[in-house]
């Protein structure tokens, strides 16, 4: 090969290379200015709170390095401990709760009938309001004199309850309020993998004289484990990191029935200003939420 040809080779190779490193790099161009603002606005915060969480300072002043004192002080802590105590409380009551309830509608809603469309929507929209106007609505709908749910029970006979201002029924009531809101995503979820499942596969069952719990149970609930295992970690941070509904609703009273961890460290933050302290229990609730997701994640692939 002569030089001339080396040269219109390397040259065609060079060319080639550079068309095909020219997309990648405009794509690259546009993406990387917003990828640097998402990951800064996440990865600041993230280290300013845990050099935050090794100080006894609040948000103004620096205060003084105490190194992990923040994190031995939790140990002691018996609000800390009652507040993690209503968190699970919550959490044990909202999470297979909003499992099983998006289970049941999507195995409805998945059914040939008119206006499906219309009750898939209903289902769907208390998930699309934010907490804080579903928290909102709450306190009228639940408020023990003027609330429509003490009328109708009083319309049938029955006493009024105090429902958000009673310290033994805040809990059970809050988590009423976030099954109304928060069921629609499992039922979503639940929905696209039933429609995912091959036809072929529960006519076979049918055939070979499954009846219908039989199907539901040996059929399709093993097909839906991957749905099952993503809504069972997404509903548990969900649990785990409530705050806007308890903010909107009850401030964490009465007694102090409704105060979960996250309202607990926002108070200890943003209202007594020890935020050290609170960053330090932030983290601790961010390595219990790790924990726990890849446990989930781990008992569901076996």
């Amino acid at each position: 090969m002569t030089a001339l040809a080396r040269v219109t080779v390397g040259s065609g190779v060079r060319g080639i290379r550079r068309r095909r490193w020219v997309p990648e790099l405009t794509g690259w161009g546009f993406v990387l200015p917003a990828s640097l603002v998402i990951v800064g606005l996440g990865l600041f915060p993230a280290v300013w709170a845990l050099l935050l969480s090794l100080r006894d300072g609040d948000l103004i002043t620096g205060g003084e390095y105490v190194g992990l004192q923040n994190y031995r002080d939790m140990f002691g802590d018996a609000e800390l401990g009652k507040a993690t105590l209503h968190t699970l409380v919550y959490t044990v009551l909202f999470v297979p709760g909003s499992v099983i309830l998006g289970l049941a509608l999507a195995l409805a809603l998945n059914l040939r009938i008119r206006l499906i469309g219309f009750y898939r929507t209903c289902i769907f929209v208390p998930y699309v309001v934010s907490a804080a106007a579903t928290g909102i609505l709450a306190n009228f709908v639940f408020d023990p004199d003027f609330g429509i749910v003490n009328a109708g029970l009083k319309a049938i006979g029955l006493p009024g309850m105090g429902f958000l201002q009673d310290p033994d029924q805040a809990m059970i009531t809050l988590v009423v309020i976030s099954l109304w809101g928060g069921v629609g995503m499992p039922a979503v979820v639940y929905l696209a993998a039933l429609q995912d499942i091959p036809r072929e596969l529960v006519e076979a069952a049918r055939v070979d004289g499954g009846t219908g719990r039989h199907v539901l149970r040996h059929v399709v609930l093993p097909q839906l484990r991957p749905a099952t295992v993503f809504l069972t970690i997404w509903q548990v941070v969900t649990a785990l990191q409530l705050f806007d509904l308890v903010y909107t609703t009850t401030k964490g009273q009465p007694l102090d029935s409704t105060t979960v961890i996250v309202f607990y460290l926002y108070r200890q933050a943003f209202q007594l200003f020890h935020s050290g302290y609170g960053a330090a229990v932030a983290y601790a609730l961010f390595a219990v939420t790790l924990a726990v997701s890849g446990l989930t994640l781990w008992r569901g692939s076996k």
